[in-house]
């Protein structure tokens, strides 16, 4: 049986959720792999909102194992805020494994990310202040705290005495903040220690098994293309590898074993924080797109910031992930307008680019080349069928799968999870 990636194909909050809650019934394990609390994934069931920061969506399928891989990096205290809130709903989070290998955001990593952030200033990168950056920094500095190090309290100890030599020079002699205490944090890391053990998993291994059994495995990314560290558009990115590739080391799955990518794609493009964003809108029909899609963020509640759909990025995200289907969501939301526009190239400098430009100047002066497509003035939210679209809509479908390098397989037609268009399996013929 398959093991899926699902990726973001532009800047987040494309509706991954859903496209994972129209799987959940036929998946096994969904696995979280990079990121943190720093994003969030909003999902409707019956009418009913649920907004998740860190656990993976699949913990609301009740015969689904959500996992929080080693790739992601923890912050405690919300992830049982999240456990609490879905329990007191009726939701079963007993299912849950978080690797043992994940990082964990100690409280000076907060601490550190929201003053660095304001000491920027203009140059701010537009991170959420919560604490992701800094962790992944010290992981990578080999000063990180891990899950399996709250098990060993002199280990622990240890760790976080050695970490904050430096970081209370920082916030003291740079930020003039107060130094932290090393006690205070290893006692509310201990904490922790009774409630998370039975959480606690070697998940690549349990992954690992669940495959040879023939489980179907969806590996889910937070973020998304153009955040990743590496591929996006830096430094306005996150900390993680949120492209297909952070999958393989943030879960422990190799990638011999992938077996489909799916990549969502939003029918219009938003984006949240700082950064180049060539087809922004900053009139009517950003404002109307931002209104009629609900476009907050669910981590932060920030107004996004709204473009017209950039099949510039989508062929980018194609060739960078190895994309084998797209999700494009909310394709309802173009219900009300007359005409489309859709971004199929850039000018730089008097020069076309149908490929991403090769480095951020170009990329950040580059000017949207557009093609205009008719609308189709209906409601499709209740579409099942693609046959049930309207032409025009259908056109618009046509038109981007196209021009994106691999074909639409979901279609997004409204908020819930039964207003979706199943064009291809990703499942049947993996």
């Amino acid at each position: 049986m398959p093991v899926i990636v699902l990726v973001g194909a532009q800047w987040g909050d494309e509706g991954k959720g859903k496209a994972t809650d129209l799987l959940g019934d036929r998946l096994d394990y969904v696995v979280k792999f990079n990121g943190g609390n720093n994003a969030g994934h909003t999902v409707v069931i019956d009418g009913e909102k649920y907004a998740l920061h860190l656990l993976p969506s699949g913990i609301l399928s009740p015969n689904v194992v959500p996992v929080i891989g080693n790739g992601v990096v923890v912050d405690l205290n919300v992830l049982f805020q999240e456990i609490d809130g879905l329990e007191a709903r009726g939701i079963d989070t007993s299912r849950l494994r978080v690797s043992s290998n994940a990082h964990v955001i100690a409280s000076y990593n907060r601490s550190l990310d929201k003053v660095s952030e304001r000491y920027l200033g203009a140059r701010r990168i537009g991170t959420t202040g919560r604490g992701i950056g800094p962790t992944y920094a010290d992981k990578m500095n080999r000063v990180g705290i891990r899950v399996q190090d709250l098990f060993d309290e002199s280990i622990l100890r240890q760790k976080v005495t050695a970490a904050l030599l430096f970081k209370n020079q920082v916030l003291s002699k740079i930020y003039n903040r107060s130094a932290v205490k090393a006690e205070e944090v290893v006692q509310e890391l201990l904490s922790y220690v009774d409630r998370l053990r039975p959480y606690v998993a070697d998940t690549a291994l349990e992954l690992s098994q669940a495959i040879d059994n023939g489980k179907v495995v969806l590996c889910e990314a937070g973020q998304a293309t153009l955040l990743d560290v590496d591929h996006g558009t830096y430094p306005f990115v996150t900390s993680s590898n949120a492209t297909s590739g952070g999958a393989c080391t943030g879960s422990g799955i190799p990638p011999t074993r992938i077996d489909r990518v799916v990549a969502v794609l939003k029918a219009f493009t938003s984006r949240v924080g700082e950064g180049p964003f060539p087809t922004e809108l900053h009139d009517k029909w950003g404002d109307y797109l931002r209104e009629v899609g609900h476009e907050y963020g669910t981590t932060t509640g920030r107004p996004r910031r709204i473009g017209w759909l950039d099949l510039v990025i989508g062929r980018y995200a194609q060739r960078i992930n190895g994309v084998t289907d797209f999700a494009l969501t909310k394709l309802d939301n173009y219900d009300g307008m007359d005409e489309i526009p859709v971004c199929v190239a850039y000018e730089v400098n008097g020069v076309r680019h149908d490929e991403m430009p090769i480095n951020q100047t170009d990329f950040h002066h580059a000017t949207p080349i557009f093609e205009t497509l008719p609308g189709w003035k209906q409601d499709i939210s209740g579409c099942r069928k693609f046959a049930d679209l309207p032409r025009e809509a259908q056109d618009f479908v046509e038109f981007v799968e196209a021009r994106i390098g691999a074909r639409i397989s979901i279609v997004g037609v409204g908020p819930g999870r039964e207003a979706v268009i199943e064009r291809h399996s990703v499942l049947g013929d993996a």
